[in-house]
């Protein structure tokens, strides 16, 4: 059970994700969390060097749709200036958002990977839906009240993972 919240990869940002690496291994679609995965959960929109970040995958024939569960406002704000399709509500770990990026994109699961910050959502969410996870450092030190209540059971997790030999980065 611990095994389905194991992500495939662990980086510290997004920027760790080369678009190079991702199409070596045959990568053309990332599924990503918004907040304090792309961006602190406060933050409106995307930093200079995220644009860039987005234009690399995209000039590399990687495509990226943002699955999030906060309200379509915030997620719509962020990703239009960006042109980047967006589910909102997504209701992660549930795998309904999960299947709508990958059918909307037209691609198999095994050409898509999922990037977020969080065991309990992305992670476990990707997992279940058989797709590669990319565990991130989350972006902002704070949270907002529902994840905070999420970061306290991934402690405990965490813990079972390193006392079962089955992680080996520092948090």
């Amino acid at each position: 059970m611990l095994k389905t919240f194991l992500p495939n990869q662990h980086v510290k940002s997004v920027f760790d994700i080369s678009p190079k690496d991702l199409v070596e291994r045959g990568v053309k679609g990332i599924i990503t969390d918004l907040d304090n995965t792309l961006v602190e959960w406060d933050r409106p929109s995307a930093t200079p060097k995220l644009i860039e970040w987005f234009k690399q995958m995209q000039d590399h024939g990687i495509m990226i749709t943002i699955v999030s569960n906060n309200n379509e406002q915030r997620v719509k704000d962020f990703s239009e200036p960006l042109q980047t399709p967006f589910i909102f509500k997504a209701r992660k770990p549930m795998g309904m958002a999960f299947r709508r990026a990958i059918k909307e994109m037209k691609l198999k699961s095994e050409e898509v990977v999922v990037i977020g910050d969080q065991l309990l959502t992305d992670v476990l969410g990707g997992n279940r839906s058989g797709l590669h996870t990319i565990l991130v450092v989350p972006v902002a030190q704070t949270d907002g009240f529902f994840t905070r209540i999420n970061r306290r059971i991934e402690r405990q997790i965490l813990t079972w993972l390193k006392n079962k030999g089955m992680i080996y980065w520092e948090e």
